[in-house]
């Protein structure tokens, strides 16, 4: 490794580690295999060609899913572990385990909320099921959800359902179906006196619609209910304020659309719930490490920190504004190709990073998918067959129009 790269890592990680590292920081330090260049001057995406790390004869969009997570923050990452390891209990119990709580406020910052209303967790699935068993559930209560939630995010009101006897009133999304004052009518309508929650996503994983989520908060809070929020397909995609959307929980992952290392995420716990929400992993406080929630994977924290690093160097609003230019692409680019639909909500305000079209009941989704890697080296996600037979397409920072050009290429040939 060049020794420039070397001085850029150390001090990355001493910077991340204080929480320090500004946007400007990074652009000034960062450098590449040709010297080093501002962010305005990459070429390819947002990010610089050496720091992703697929492999390049892939086109890889799937983000949605996993997101490949840039040479920084993975050697960062790395660092840390190697840290570690020269003495566990002194550098895990010390040092490293008192910056996390750095770490903890860049995500709340990120956000936009307090640090003692942010949790560090391992993903999405873990800050709900975390908010399900601590709320003091009765039988007969109620949950308003949709048909549209990943099973990550379900899992844990059936689990609800199935031990307190709590009933789930499942709002349906049709896919294609994109309508805002549908959706809230909807939820208003099957608002009843034993109604103790709503939960939903902000972008579904299903079609990437953005829920009104102000608005079904607003909703909720005025039925003297609980609004738990489904943030998975958000954070480091699309810009988000929980307070500016009212919601009482949000949970997210860090290993989607932040980049971060895998099992990595973040849990909002507003200042108002005022002990309604109760977890046994909470018992000890909010802090990275406590006694009830445990040791946790340090590197992966400070990877984190990294990631968000990278993610503020670029900026939201620029991350925003290039993935809803490439979705823009894609989605003018489609309506010529033959045997699809689009399902996912036009270039607007409703749209978002993700983008899912809708295939003939004769061709399977699943078979399409593997001739589209095996043949083309393109890889997509295959929409589960509850929602519909058809696939999904989450474009980011390190994609570029060439990408999609490959897809829709790909796709002719498979379905001429």
């Amino acid at each position: 490794m060049p020794n420039d790269r070397r001085a850029f890592l150390a001090a990355l990680g001493a910077l991340s580690a204080a929480g320090a590292l500004a946007p400007e920081a990074w652009a000034q330090a960062r450098p590449s295999r040709r010297g080093t260049r501002a962010l305005a001057e990459i070429p390819r995406g947002l990010a610089a060609s050496d720091d992703i790390l697929l492999d390049p004869t892939l086109t890889y969009l799937q983000t949605g899913s996993l997101g490949p997570t840039p040479r920084p923050v993975m050697e960062r990452t790395v660092a840390v572990w190697k840290e570690l390891e020269l003495d566990p209990t002194s550098n895990g119990y010390g040092p490293l385990e008192q910056q996390m709580e750095v770490v903890r406020a860049r995500a709340a910052a990120l956000v936009g909320c307090a640090l003692d209303e942010l949790v560090l967790t391992r993903c999405t699935t873990e800050g709900l099921n975390w908010v399900a068993q601590g709320i003091n559930w009765s039988a007969g209560e109620r949950i308003i959800t949709t048909d549209q939630e990943h099973p990550g995010g379900r899992a844990c009101y059936d689990w609800v359902a199935r031990r307190f006897g709590v009933a789930l009133d499942v709002v349906s999304i049709p896919p294609g179906e994109n309508n805002p004052s549908a959706i809230i009518e909807r939820f208003a309508q099957r608002i009843t006196p034993k109604t103790r929650a709503f939960a939903f996503s902000h972008l579904l994983t299903s079609t990437g619609l953005r829920m009104p989520v102000a608005e079904l908060s607003a909703l909720a809070r005025r039925a003297g209910c609980l609004s738990i929020v489904d943030g998975a397909q958000a954070v480091g995609g699309v810009a988000v304020d929980v307070h500016a959307l009212g919601c009482h929980v949000y949970a997210t992952s860090g290993h989607k659309w932040l980049l971060a290392p895998k099992g990595t995420g973040l849990l909002y716990l507003s200042r108002d719930l005022a002990g309604r929400v109760d977890p046994i992993a909470l018992q000890s406080g909010r802090e990275a490490y406590t006694a009830s929630s445990g040791v946790c994977s340090l590197p992966s924290v400070h990877g984190l920190a990294a990631a968000i690093d990278y993610h503020t160097a670029i900026g939201t609003p620029r991350i925003e504004t290039h993935n809803l230019a490439l979705g823009r692409y894609l989605w003018n680019a489609l309506k010529d190709v033959p045997k699809i639909r689009v399902v996912s909500a036009e270039p607007g305000p409703l749209a978002s990073p993700l983008l899912t079209y809708e295939l003939p009941a004769a061709i399977n989704a699943g078979q399409l998918h593997r001739r589209l890697l095996e043949t083309h080296r393109v890889l997509v996600k295959v929409v589960p067959a509850n929602f519909l037979n058809g696939q999904r397409i989450s474009t980011h920072l390190f994609n570029t129009e060439r990408d999609v050009d490959a897809l829709v290429a790909a796709l002719r040939t498979e379905l001429a």
